[in-house]
């Protein structure tokens, strides 16, 4: 485990302070199952009327991956995610286009918006960010408001729709849910470094 000489854990994410010393491959095959976690996220959907957009568990996955596996290694798993779906794989939320159409398409902007959250998780928490509840629940939000800064912008010009009608279709029916998604991910993952820290303690005091 990363550790400075005061035995607390050094800045870095979740799984790179469990995990320094992984092989490629070992990495190769976390990136690739992690992506299929992201598909089985997107199964869990739930369609709503009157918008395009469904509600589904892949907010928090990516959410959680950027957190805990730190920028680079979680933008090699949302790559390989949207790599699948752009190939034809049943790997996005359910719905009447695949491949290539889906990313154009008026949801497209928040499979490109996942990106950009797991820019500013990832990067965030590989800088030490996400201990503690608070700060947590600071990266999950400004993860969130990336998404949307891709996504609406996106529903509002494929749709060509004005402002209002896009934040209708796109933003305000989502809010309490994402509300509860970034809760649970900044609880999480604190969560997550305490067990690390007693687990160090425990093997330290062996």
């Amino acid at each position: 485990m990363s550790m400075n000489s005061a035995g607390a854990l050094r800045p870095g994410c979740l799984f790179e302070a469990a995990f320094p010393r992984l092989d490629w491959l070992t990495k190769f095959f976390l990136v690739i199952s992690c992506s299929w976690l992201m598909a089985l996220a997107s199964r869990l959907s739930l369609p709503l009327p009157l918008t395009p957009v469904p509600v589904t568990a892949q907010t928090l996955a990516v959410l959680l991956l950027a957190a805990l596996l730190g920028k680079r290694t979680a933008l090699a798993v949302q790559g390989a995610y949207l790599a699948q779906g752009l190939i034809g794989l049943p790997v996005f939320s359910p719905g009447i286009t695949w491949g290539i159409a889906r990313l154009l398409s008026p949801t497209g902007g928040y499979l490109i918006g996942f990106l950009l959250t797991t820019w500013i998780v990832g990067g965030l928490a590989d800088r030490g960010f996400g201990k503690h509840f608070f700060s947590a629940m600071a990266i999950m939000a400004s993860g969130e408001l990336g998404m949307f800064g891709i996504a609406l912008p996106w529903l509002k010009f494929s749709m060509h729709v004005d402002w209002a009608k896009a934040a209708q279709l796109g933003l305000w029916p989502f809010l309490m849910g994402d509300a509860y998604k970034i809760v649970l991910a900044a609880m999480l993952l604190p969560l997550g470094w305490k067990v690390l820290r007693k687990v160090n303690e425990n093997s330290e005091s062996d």
